[in-house]
């Protein structure tokens, strides 16, 4: 394999890896609302949704940051 393919696979792995969490965090969101347990009446959901989403949104800024300073440090 060539080295060119190799850094473009290596680098969409590297991305597919950095948004898991974010994914993560909005299928919980799916299964919250499949399962009937995420309701409009639901106390603090504005609060949880934002929870949910930072923490996702934030996992996945530090993976991909540990990947570009992975990078820098070849």
């Amino acid at each position: 394999m060539p080295d060119s393919m190799k850094t473009r696979t290596r680098r969409a792995l590297e991305v597919a890896i950095a948004f898991t969490p974010w994914v993560t965090a909005m299928y919980i969101f799916y299964w919250l609302n499949a399962s009937g347990n995420w309701t409009s009446d639901t106390a603090h959901r504005g609060k949880i949704s934002v929870a949910i989403l930072a923490a996702g949104m934030v996992l996945s800024f530090l993976i991909r940051s540990n990947f570009v300073a992975a990078d820098k440090r070849r």
